[in-house]
């Protein structure tokens, strides 16, 4: 990624761009803000420049911090639709779904080749404490380059009109090292020391979408597979477990008078369960040379390891023909 430049910078507006929401929903109006957020979400597909939209829920049932992540090819694109009139209008209809106004960060540049766990960290510097403020983050991260897990780390300055604050972003192989790292002790000495220069932060988390399902050990090789591959490999483990599950035990308890919506609750169960204890890992050790992240990502690889998940799915959707009918 190249980094968003000061007052007066021109270059940053040809460059791919990403902005980071996040969203406090209010309590009781999680269905009514996922339909906004889908309208939100056509109005930007249909601006020049869209490429992706990513959405996270909250973390935990105590967390009602939703994170959307919007990527345009150019900064000047994104800075289009977000200062547009039907953005607006949205941003004014949702606002009462929300317990406060949300918070953006904007980064300049591409997102990493594969997918990995993410902190964007928000500081409000003190006036005339930028020159300072530099030096301790080069500070930090060359303590934090030293963790384990650490893939990359990344600063960008403010943009007026666009971007109010300083912007951290580091990367890490898995939220288990992201987390030991803002737990430790070498986190907090350097935020005691840094403090002077700035009046607060943010930080937020961006991760994969099935990370828990696929790990490969520690280091950088044991980061997850990107998200295309992941929904790959769950498809290929669930299709043959739902259909299995449904011709046996699903039957069987609709036989035995269970309500439609306790056999599905029931059938649910038994195929979570049986992905990630049983089916997942057979699947990451059959996948492992095409879902193991290395140093260098090979096109013809990955379309070789695709054409085979295809080829699982088409026997599968064969032999489901030809014994369930």
């Amino acid at each position: 990624m190249t980094r968003v430049g000061g007052a007066g910078s021109n270059d940053s507006d040809g460059a791919a761009a990403t902005v980071v929401m996040t969203l406090d929903v209010r309590d009781g109006c999680e269905r009514e803000y996922r339909r906004w957020q889908e309208r939100t979400n056509d109005a930007a597909r249909d601006r020049p420049g869209f490429e992706a939209v990513e959405l996270y829920p909250p973390a935990s049932a105590e967390s009602h911090s939703w994170i959307v992540v919007f990527r345009f090819s150019t900064l000047a694109l994104l800075r289009g639709w977000l200062e547009s009139p039907a953005r607006r209008r949205l941003v004014e209809e949702g606002d009462r779904l929300l317990d406060h106004p949300a918070t953006q960060e904007i980064l300049a540049g591409r997102p990493p080749e594969r997918d990995v766990v993410t902190a964007v960290v928000s500081h409000v510097v003190r006036r005339g404490h930028e020159r300072e403020f530099e030096t301790w983050q080069e500070k930090a991260r060359r303590v934090q380059a030293r963790s384990p897990g650490f893939l990359g780390y990344e600063l960008f300055r403010p943009v007026p009109g666009v971007q109010e604050h300083w912007v951290a972003l580091f990367r890490y192989d898995s939220m288990r090292h992201l987390e030991e790292w803002l737990d430790s002790a070498a986190r907090e000495k350097l935020l005691a020391d840094g403090r002077r220069h700035f009046a607060g932060f943010d930080v937020r988390t961006v991760g994969s979408s099935f990370s828990g399902w696929f790990r490969f050990g520690d280091g950088a090789d044991g980061a997850p597979p990107p998200n295309w591959k992941q929904a790959m490999m769950v498809l290929l483990a669930l299709y043959p477990t739902v259909m299995v599950l449904n011709v046996t035990v699903g039957r069987l308890l609709a036989d035995l008078g269970l309500a439609s919506y306790a056999v599905l609750f029931v059938g649910n169960v038994l195929s979570v369960s049986a992905l990630t204890w049983l089916l997942m890992p057979l699947v990451n050790r059959l996948f492992a040379g095409w879902l193991r992240s290395g140093p260098r990502r090979s096109p013809r690889r990955d379309a070789l390891g695709a054409l085979v998940a295809l080829g699982c799915y088409a026997a599968f959707i064969a032999l489901f023909a030809l014994t369930v009918g």
